[in-house]
């Protein structure tokens, strides 16, 4: 199945009030839910490589990542940006750039911070408010999960 066609599927999920999507094609079928464990992408036993289910962290245990959604107060001392999905996370546009932000870099709202690579699509993620950079919890080519905060940043003319 196509990624240009699974991208699509996505949006339409996010923008519909579905909760579950599953299209078949041939012998492959996707399945996209808003909830649930993992959505899940079937076909033939012999394509189907041996992967574990990735973790998705539970807001009802309580982790930290999913008690602070973006823009929510991580505590007095800022709002947290978590990632919006699992995937690999870059502070720059390329090896030989500089990061997007440091720590100490006045923001504003709408400012990319940094790109998540997911299925070979760069997704960039933008401050929802306006402040200063005061903790960056990721490296470039760092692992990230759906939820995890990846930057603290103090706001700025509240």
């Amino acid at each position: 199945m196509d990624i240009r066609k699974i991208k699509k599927l996505i949006e339409m999920l996010e923008e519909s009030q579905l909760n579950e999507i599953e299209i078949t094609e041939g012998e492959e079928s996707i399945r996209l839910s808003r909830s649930g464990p993992v959505a899940q992408m079937l076909a033939p036993p012999s394509m189907m490589p041996a992967i574990p289910p990735a973790y998705i962290p539970d807001p009802a245990v309580g982790t930290p990542a999913a008690s602070a959604p973006i823009g929510e107060p991580a505590s007095d001392s800022g709002s947290t940006v978590c990632s919006p999905m699992v995937g690999t996370f870059y502070a720059s546009p390329n090896p030989d750039s500089s990061s997007y932000v440091e720590l100490g870099s006045q923001v504003t709202a709408g400012d990319t911070l940094c790109m998540i690579e997911a299925m070979k699509i760069f997704n960039q993620v933008e401050a929802e408010v306006s402040g200063i950079v005061r903790k960056i919890l990721k490296s470039s080519g760092d692992p990230v999960e759906f939820g995890e905060v990846l930057f603290v940043i103090e706001e700025q003319g509240v």
